[in-house]
This record gives structure tokens, C-alpha cells and sequence, in this order.
């Protein structure tokens, strides 16, 4: 049996003879064949070269042909900041001081933006490699692409302008639909919806104002006969049974969520889930060892139907290639590595973390630890109501931002006993975690902490 028809036939809800094995290398197959992460999602021949040699290396059942949720933001009229090492994260909102709704004659068309280049690669994957791997199309979901549209400012008119809100999601799921279109004439059989930000509300709001645009979606995806997936970022533990509800054939969840509680719930809506491998403490900094035990203790401490292993969210650029590929021989070979791992323990390195004395602070301190800003949707807008917050507080606070993408700010998240990201402390007190604040919520936290310092 393929890798392809593995991954066809467990979101048939088949059985399987085995655990299939999703890679999400995005930028990161770039790095495989040298180029930066501007290369590879702009031009046709690097990602092609790029995402055949991840497919050579990681032996995939099934892959992502490429990994951006900026691609419609981009043609929809979102600027883009650009960087060497991860994709480009949205800088300027269309929509962010005038509430607006794009018409439906601006959804994208085939020849906009870079889509040329995606639907290139696609064909030319489909050709190479279709026939033995399962091959994603990734469509950034409707409540993202929303949030880019509009800005953080989304997350206020779900109070104030509810209506507002279900139109402009009404556009973005037809955005959805219209990818879905040309994703599976360019021979997709995967069509994954990725929405970092529905981490980031309650289920709730997610019942009232993104169930049926999403329910909306994967019918349609199901009516274009491929198969789909709900991919979301940060802590989307409570939103877990919410979206098993808009009838996605998998649910992909990174190393916040605890995946065997998650597939409880899958499994009672025979949802396949995918997940967990953390980012950057496992397969960025830790050893294949590390990678081998993580995976193997995984396989052994889950059911092992209706399971997918792969990475917690789109894979770091620097990630050692040896490291995707422990991964890969741990699922593969697994009774093999569970012996050669059998007494295996990390041994966690020393870094001294010194942290502020936030009984006598000379000012208000506010810290974002996040997955990472640049990368990361639902970072991006964490870290960008802070800096909101900074730049009208202006002196009389402190703010700094702590990506976990650097060793230090791994131990320091251990040290402070962070469990979920991203968050806001504020004066060494959590106040946000996986929740973004509106504007006038994090300043009246700050207000507050200002007021009882007395400075």
C-alpha cells in the first residue's frame, strides 16, 4: 500500500496497517536545497526542487506542496514583511480603520498574485510524486484571512458589529471555496483550511459566528470529492468538539493541545486527528533521540486508529534535516527505534535564566512569549496589541517580545511555567494565555498594574 492510498483510505475511515507520517515542511524544504524562505515561495523551480527533495528525504504519506497563509491576504491587498527564514507575516490591514467587505469580483483570480506559482509546483508534484503521496493544497480558513483583512480590530466587532462579521466571513469562505476549485484541478487530493486564530476564541464564538462558514467549507470540499482537514494553531483544547461539528475528515492540532485527551473527542465524531510534534524543543533544538522517543511514546500512548504523526504546525527552517528524518524512522520502523530509544533520556541543558524582580519594577512590564511573531498568525496578532499597547503607554512601560524559536526563551517558558502559547504577563502575572486582548482590555490591564505600582 502507498503512503497515498494509507492516507486516502484512514480518511475513508478504513482501517490501516499503519500510522501514516505527515511532514509539514514549508520554508523548511526550502532549506534542504539552500534557499531562504523569499526564494522558495516565490519562485516556481526552488519550491518545485525544494518540496521533491523533502518528499526524497522524509519518505512522507502525504505532504503539503506549500505552506503560507499570507498567499491570499497578499492579492486580497495585504502588505507583507518579508523574512529570510520563515514565511511573510501580514503588516498592513485593507480594512483595519473603515469597516469593509471586499465585493465577490475581487476574490482571486488563477493568474493573481503568486497562485501561478502554487498551481505550477501542484501539477508539476501531482506528476512526480501523486501517485504515491498524498499531496495538501493549503487554504488559509476563513476567521485568518478575516483577521488579516480587518485587523485585530475583528475581535471587537464580534461584540459590536456581529453582522459586520458573518459578511466578511461569508467572503472569505467563498475565497475558501474558490481555492478549494483551482487546488483540486491542479490534482490536490487534500484540501487543508488553516486558521491559527480560531485558538484564540471561545466555543461560543465559534458556534455563533464560524460554525457555519466552516460547516459551509468542508461540504464543499466534500462535494469536490478530495478529502479536507481543520488545521489550528495554539490552544485549541476547547474548541476541539466545536470543530469536529463542521465535519472535517481530520483535525491537526500543535503541542498545546493534549492529543489524547483531544482524540477522545475525535474519536467519538470519527474525526481523524494529526499532531503533535513540538516545534522547537523536539524537532528544532532536541536530538534525533529525542525526536525517536517523542514519536514512539506518542504511538505508545495513543489508539493508533484514526492517527496521523506530524509536526505540531509548519516546521521551523532550521530544523536538522536528521531530526524530520528520526521522525520518519520512528514511524516506519517503530518496534526497531522503541528498542534503540528503550533507555534513552534527555538530558535538558543548563541555561541560567535570571528573571526580573517583579515585586520592585521600576516601570510596568509587559512580555509576549510567543511560538514566534513572525511565523506564527496567532503571534502576530498577540505580539501586535502589545506593541498597540507600547506605543500609547509609550515610557511608562516596558514590553519585549520572547519567541520560543531561541534556546534561552525555551528555558525561560519552563522556568515560568508557561503551559500555553502565546501569552501575555504582565508585571510577572499572566493575564492572557491563547486569548488575544482587545485593545482597550489590555490597556485597562496596564492601567491597572500602573495604578497599583504607583508608577
Amino acid at each position: 500500500m502507498t503512503g497515498k492510498e494509507l492516507i486516502m483510505n484512514l480518511l475513508d475511515k478504513k482501517q490501516v496497517e499503519r500510522i501514516p507520517w505527515v511532514p509539514f515542511a514549508g520554508v523548511h524544504a526550502g532549506s534542504l536545497k539552500g534557499y531562504n524562505a523569499e526564494e522558495v515561495l516565490k519562485d516556481a523551480d526552488k519550491l518545485y526542487e525544494s518540496v521533491l527533495e523533502a518528499n526524497k528525504l522524509y519518505r512522507p504519506d502525504g505532504q503539503p506542496v506549500v505552506f503560507d497563509l499570507q498567499i491570499e491576504a497578499e492579492i486580497l491587498g495585504c502588505d507583507l514583511q518579508w523574512e529570510e527564514f520563515s514565511p511573510p507575516s501580514v503588516r498592513s490591514h485593507p480594512y483595519a480603520d473603515e469597516a469593509g467587505i471586499p465585493c465577490l469580483c475581487k476574490i482571486p483570480g488563477k493568474e493573481d498574485g503568486r497562485l501561478p506559482v502554487v498551481l505550477d509546483v501542484m501539477k508539476r508534484l501531482k506528476k512526480e510524486v501523486g501517485d504515491r503521496t498524498a499531496l495538501f493544497g493549503l487554504v488559509c480558513g476563513p476567521f485568518t484571512l478575516a483577521s488579516h483583512l480587518r485587523g485585530s480590530n475583528i475581535f471587537m466587532d464580534m461584540f459590536d458589529d456581529e453582522e459586520y462579521v458573518r459578511n466578511l466571513l461569508k467572503f472569505t469562505a467563498e475565497v475558501n471555496k474558490t481555492f478549494t476549485d483551482y487546488y483540486v484541478e491542479a490534482g490536490m487530493d487534500v484540501i487543508a483550511v488553516v486558521d491559527p486564530l480560531v485558538s484564540q476564541i471561545s466555543p461560543s464564538h465559534f458556534e455563533e459566528f464560524l460554525a457555519e462558514p466552516f460547516s459551509d467549507v468542508f461540504n464543499y470540499i466534500r462535494e469536490s470529492g478530495v478529502k479536507s482537514s481543520f488545521f489550528v494553531c495554539g490552544n485549541a483544547s476547547n474548541n476541539i468538539e466545536v470543530m469536529c461539528k463542521t465535519e472535517p475528515d481530520s483535525i491537526f492540532v500543535d503541542e498545546n493541545v493534549d492529543l489524547k485527551k483531544a482524540k477522545e473527542t475525535t474519536d467519538e465524531y470519527k474525526v481523524v486527528l494529526g499532531g503533535n510534534i513540538p516545534l522547537t524543543s523536539v524537532m528544532l533544538y532536541g536530538t534525533q533521540q529525542d525526536n525517536m522517543k517523542y514519536v514512539v511514546d506518542m504511538i505508545d500512548n495513543l489508539s493508533h486508529d484514526n492517527l496521523i504523526v506530524a509536526p505540531g504546525c509548519d516546521m521551523p527552517y532550521a530544523v536538522p534535516s536528521e531530526n524530520a528524518i528520526a521522525v520518519t524512522q520512528a514511524v516506519l520502523e517503530t518496534d526497531d527505534i522503541r528498542e534503540i530509544v528503550s533507555n534513552y533520556e534527555a538530558v535538558p541543558e543548563d541555561i541560567e535564566i535570571d528573571l526580573p524582580d517583579y515585586d520592585n519594577l521600576d516601570k510596568t512590564f509587559v512580555e509576549v512569549f510567543t511560538l514566534d511573531s513572525k511565523s506564527c498568525a496567532a503571534c502576530t496578532y498577540m505580539m501586535a496589541a502589545a506593541k498597540e499597547a507600547k506605543d500609547n503607554f509609550g515610557d511608562r512601560i516596558d514590553m519585549i517580545e520572547y519567541p520560543i524559536t531561541v534556546k534561552e526563551n525555551i528555558a525561560r517558558v519552563v522556568k515560568m511555567g508557561i503551559k500555553n502559547l502565546p501569552c501575555i504577563y504582565v508585571n510577572g502575572k499572566l493575564k492572557y494565555s491563547s486569548i488575544i486582548p482587545s485593545r482597550a482590555e489590555l490597556e485597562q490591564t496596564i492601567n491597572e498594574e500602573i495604578e497599583r505600582l504607583g508608577k
